[in-house]
């Protein structure tokens, strides 16, 4: 059983926020440790490295209207989720 997360092990949103309620596991099952922009049908959606992902992340945060600056700051902690500790394994 997956355990559950507050923020997408992906991209850092809350979980919460997903209109989805999260992403999709291969099962059908809803996942509670990404949400359903990263996540569908037991895969990423996207192909991006943790570098483009922080990249994108900043943007739409930018977007939202948050400083680039503040937006930066707050993606600091995307290389240690789950998704991209996996993958430097």
């Amino acid at each position: 059983m997956e355990k559950t997360h507050k923020f997408c092990q992906s991209c850092m949103m809350p979980l919460s926020q997903d209109p989805q309620g999260g992403g999709s596991n291969a099962d059908g099952s809803k996942s509670t440790m990404y949400c359903s922009y990263c996540y569908k049908d037991g895969k990423f959606v996207d192909n991006m490295n943790v570098n483009e992902m922080r990249e994108f992340v900043v943007n739409k945060l930018v977007e939202m209207k948050y400083p680039r600056f503040i937006a930066k700051f707050m993606t600091m902690g995307l290389p240690k989720l789950e998704r991209w500790r996996q993958a430097v394994r």
